[in-house]
């Protein structure tokens, strides 16, 4: 069953070994992530080096269940943004928020300014 929405920002801190690390690593197998953040890892570890095929690899064995970005979700993540405008939110943020919003499921993230975002339906479970 799943837990979370996982954030791009959480993933990347996991596959770095980063603070937070230790309580995204508690998820998973049991989270959720958007296909649009899926691209925001996998260009956050070409940016850094990995090979394509490794950054896949990787992110296969975190056995992440990867949803689609279609219409509706454009929809419900465009209209989060003045909400979030503020606060530097970009596509694959507003993304995952929408997902977690839908999904009724919590975002876990380490990105701090998202404990500023006030959001009907959002919950998030920071990692830092």
């Amino acid at each position: 069953m799943e837990s979370v929405v996982f954030d791009a920002s959480a993933i990347l801190a996991l596959l770095r070994n980063e603070p937070g690390a230790e309580i995204v690593a508690q998820h998973i197998g049991r989270g959720l992530v958007s296909a649009v953040n899926l691209q925001e890892v996998i260009k956050g570890l070409l940016r850094r080096g990995a090979s394509l095929d490794a950054a896949i690899a990787m992110l296969d064995a975190l056995h992440l269940d990867v949803r689609p970005h279609g219409r509706e979700d454009a929809i419900a993540a465009a209209n989060l943004y003045p909400a979030t405008r503020e606060f530097g939110s970009g596509l694959g943020d507003r993304t995952c928020m929408a997902l977690a919003i839908a999904e009724g499921l919590p975002v876990l993230t380490v990105d701090r300014e998202w404990a500023k975002i006030n959001i009907a339906g959002l919950k998030l479970l920071m990692a830092r």
